[in-house]
């Protein structure tokens, strides 16, 4: 499998494993009190990964205030815009460098391949801290291990 191929397949995977983590925050009476601005952090990052990626995409704060039905719809939207961008993505452009400037006005330079590499990561590290909050409050966490989305036959 070819690296583009292994980066769509790899936001496939991604965009149902938000899903699943909303999933199990919406069956949860009281909310452990990190747990919602981390899946909001999970879309307001991953929207500004993809404006740093394709400056005509829509932007919120990196730690933006949403609802549960908010992160719904957001990450809903996200999973189209992220497999749309990503089928119009090249196998040379995965090497492009793209500059953009960080949230401590810092200006880098990065590879479009690290940075979504970077974007994949960084949402299993918030989920991953998610199903923290929840085990450590007694509910029970979703199920998102990449090999559990394969056997479901959501990616194949």
């Amino acid at each position: 499998m070819d690296l583009l191929s292994y980066l769509r397949r790899s936001f496939a995977y991604n965009a149902w494993a938000n899903q699943e983590t909303l999933a199990s925050l919406k069956q949860v009476e009281a909310l452990p009190p990190k747990a919602l601005g981390r899946l909001g952090h999970l879309v307001g990052a991953e929207y500004l990964w993809l404006s740093r990626l394709d400056s005509a995409r829509k932007r919120l704060a990196v730690w933006p205030e949403l609802t549960l039905a908010e992160c719904q719809a957001e990450f809903a939207a996200l999973g189209q815009e992220w497999q749309s961008y990503l089928n119009k993505l090249t196998a040379p452009q995965l090497s492009e460098q793209i500059r953009y400037t960080n949230s401590k006005g810092e200006p880098w330079t990065s590879r479009v391949e690290d940075v979504l590499t970077h974007v994949l990561l960084h949402a299993a590290y918030h989920r991953g801290q998610i199903a923290a909050d929840l085990g450590g409050s007694g509910h029970t966490p979703a199920y998102t291990d990449f090999i559990h989305c394969v056997r479901q036959g959501i990616i194949d």
